[in-house]
């Protein structure tokens, strides 16, 4: 008898755990257990998610007649760790093997290295099949120095994969529309229904056992929506692709109040937790295109999210952990605002993309990177206090691909290893690509003072506070050649209006932390 341990972000039954399982003999472990609620404080409906997920899925595998010894979180002798449940597990069935699928986080990782000898078992750790590039393929790729931009990773993956590609040219004659990808949204612009999952009674009983154990976690646990078997969220892809994806390419960029998904994909939770393979949603999008239902630059658009920039995040995660969440290159080291938990605030932005986050666990990609990300990136903010917050928030926030984006896009504390300047932008950005300053208690186009856009003078006061540090990037020659022709009454004005707002015009640092009990 082989004991097969099925983590809860591996939800996928073609998982190489799961391989030559044979259902006379062999038995699937699949534990929750606080620990992995826990690590950070998790948004409610990301737990919700994960769990309801994995008892979904435990009753998929029972029903092909697989044997799965499945631990509850409320279940009386629940240890409440990864390695503890084994053990019990081990003891329960004295398997002649414990067989696993490397996991995506570096501390469950390190913790699956000391099973065998803490055990006394075999331990098989299989590769996880699920990325088109392994964690020794990306290594390969990064001696090569294929790896040196996300960019050059991309058209490496997509020669490899032959994904959009016309013999040995990519489809349409070029790699990359993203310049065709940054339209506002306009006015009048009829917008999807977004098909959302009335919760079953088994999601539901996972709902009130989040409500009892997590009340203190930042975020609305309901109203609940997310898919959480694989019928249902090859369902919402199938919205996504017909619904979405035509116009998802033009208006990717585009943010509007009160309008929290747009032609978004929402599906990366079902990705990151196994309901759903990169394979299949290349391939349905592929195929949209071919069928000339969707236009090259969204199709492009959206699987260069995939194809490059998720394979090429974990690829980053592997080489460069365990030291990677250390690395400080701007030397950020101010307390992460209280706003970021209230979304008490008068910039308009902030209030709707934090409001957005505590409501569904979810933000897209523009509005994490340049409007929260951006004013820490402005603020200084410590990166590993915003990290914890973005892995904390979102449904779809596993480290692997939670940390670089976060310490490497966002913060740029990794000196340029994912992108070669920062992406700092001023409230005209936010101006432009969103209705959000109409309202605003801020003007956008005011420089400094009181009512002017706190992401005017922190653009100016960040690139001063880092002149020494970012003045030589090639990227950056624009905006500090206007620096430098900058007078010195202004910069002292800007720096002064900087001054201000950090140290207390929006409400002050705040750390959360766990109650005891829990």
């Amino acid at each position: 008898m082989r004991l097969r341990f099925v983590l809860g972000d591996q939800l996928t039954r073609d998982l190489s755990a799961l391989g030559d399982l044979d259902p006379s003999r062999d038995v699937v472990l699949m534990v929750e257990v606080m620990a992995e609620a826990t690590y950070v404080p998790h948004h409610p409906q990301k737990i919700a998610l994960i769990l309801s997920a994995m008892r979904h899925f435990a009753d998929e595998l029972r029903a092909e007649g697989i044997t799965v010894d499945y631990v509850r979180l409320d279940d009386p002798e629940n240890t409440q760790s990864f390695t503890d449940e084994l053990a019990r597990a081990v003891d329960r069935h004295a398997p002649e093997a414990v067989i696993v699928t490397e996991p995506g986080e570096w501390r469950v990782w390190e913790m699956m290295r000391g099973w065998e000898a803490a055990l006394d078992v075999p331990l098989d750790i299989r590769q996880d099949a699920r990325f088109f590039c392994s964690r020794a393929g990306f290594a390969a790729l990064k001696d090569a120095r294929k790896t040196t931009r996300m960019e050059y990773f991309y058209r490496e993956m997509r020669r490899r994969t032959g994904i959009l590609m016309e013999g040995g040219d990519p489809a349409g004659g070029q790699w990359n529309y993203d310049h065709d990808n940054r339209e506002p949204l306009p006015a009048q612009i009829d917008l999807p229904k977004r098909l959302r999952f009335e919760p079953d009674a088994m999601t539901r009983e996972v709902i009130d056992l989040v409500a009892e154990r997590f009340p203190k976690h930042f975020g609305d646990l309901e109203p609940f929506g997310w898919a959480v078997t694989r019928a249902q969220a090859l369902e919402a892809l199938d919205h996504f692709i017909a619904d979405c994806l035509p116009r998802f390419g033009d208006y990717q960029d585009a943010m509007r109040a009160g309008e929290d998904f747009l032609f978004h994909g929402l599906i990366s939770p079902y990705l990151n937790c196994g309901l759903l393979t990169a394979l299949e949603v290349c391939a349905r999008a592929e195929a949209a295109y071919d069928r000339g239902e969707a236009p090259l630059n969204a199709v492009e658009g959206f699987i260069r999210q995939i194809l490059g920039w998720r394979e090429f995040v974990r690829g980053i995660y592997w080489t460069e952990m365990p030291d990677y969440p250390e690395r400080n290159h701007l030397n950020a080291t101010r307390d992460l605002p209280e706003v970021y938990w209230t979304g008490q605030t008068g910039m308009r932005c902030m209030a709707e993309c934090i409001g957005t986050t505590r409501r569904h666990a979810y933000a897209h990609h523009i509005q994490r990177l340049m409007v929260t990300g951006n004013y820490a990136l402005l603020c200084g903010i410590a990166p590993a206090q915003i990290a914890e917050w973005y892995l904390a928030v979102y449904a779809d926030a596993f480290e692997w691909v939670e940390l670089p984006n976060v310490h490497g896009m966002v913060m740029h504390a990794d000196g340029g290893l994912l992108g070669s300047k920062p992406y700092a932008a001023s409230g005209a950005y936010i101006d432009r690509m969103s209705d959000y300053c109409t309202g605003c208690d801020y003007d956008p186009k005011g420089k400094v003072g009181e009512g002017a856009c706190p992401f005017n003078y922190l653009y100016w006061n960040f690139l001063i506070e880092n002149e020494d540090t970012l003045s030589k990037n090639p990227r950056m020659g624009l905006p500090y050649a206007t620096l430098r022709k900058m007078p010195q009454t202004q910069r002292d004005a800007i720096r002064k209006s900087a001054k201000a707002h950090l140290e207390g015009a929006e409400p002050g640092p705040r750390q959360p932390r766990l109650d005891a009990d829990w």
